[in-house]
């Protein structure tokens, strides 16, 4: 359940400033309004971490010079900024990020490898408005895992069901493939990534 703050606009430096250090909360900044996001939990939190071992397991098999943050927030506009489940980072191009020391913040999309979300009850924000602003900036793949099957009958299709939805940017614009149960997702940006769904979600 997600909760607005502050309704009165809010800049991304004023949100910056104004996050509060060692909250039970997470926070995110929308169209200018400062939106609670309770931290995550349960299967949520265990699937955002699994998943993260994984590919962090990728990157060093690999030996690709990239790496997975604890925290990190990616400013999409001067009143839009998240804190993606997962971030992948490129650590060449984090040398040209002006706020990344001091901040942990992420201005460029070229910065950013890849972009995961998990979705929860607030689904609109992971199929809508992420997706939007995510393409907008440029990052190269996008995931949404909604294990849980919530999303909009126009996402994720009828009847609903668990889906793990790969964004690969094409020329500017996202395209969408969805995968379901036993199919292996495939990535652009993680070639050997070979897990099914069911695998991911940790279902039967």
């Amino acid at each position: 359940m997600i909760s607005v703050v502050d309704k009165k606009p809010t800049s991304f430096d004023e949100f910056v400033d104004w996050y509060p250090e060692n909250s039970e909360n997470r926070y995110e900044l929308r169209r200018g309004v400062v939106i609670k996001m309770p931290k995550p939990k349960g299967k949520h939190s265990r699937l955002a971490g699994d998943l993260a071992y994984e590919l962090g397991a990728l990157i060093r098999q690999a030996q690709q010079p990239y790496f997975i943050p604890k925290e990190c927030i990616v400013k999409v506009s001067n009143d839009t900024g998240y804190e993606p489940d997962i971030i992948v980072l490129d650590e060449d191009a984090i040398a040209h990020e002006p706020r990344w020391e001091k901040g942990s913040i992420i201005t460029s999309g070229q910065s950013i490898k890849l972009a995961v979300e998990v979705v929860s009850t607030n689904w609109r924000d992971d199929y809508l408005f992420k997706l939007a602003d995510y393409e907008a900036l440029g990052i190269q793949e996008y995931w949404i895992a909604d294990y849980l099957g919530i999303g909009g009958r126009r996402y994720i299709g009828s009847p609903k069901q668990p889906t793990f939805t790969v964004c690969t940017l094409i020329e500017g614009e996202y395209e969408l493939t969805q995968y379901r149960r036993n199919e292996t997702v495939l990535s652009n940006t993680f070639p050997t990534f070979s897990m099914t769904v069911n695998q991911i979600f940790q279902q039967g």
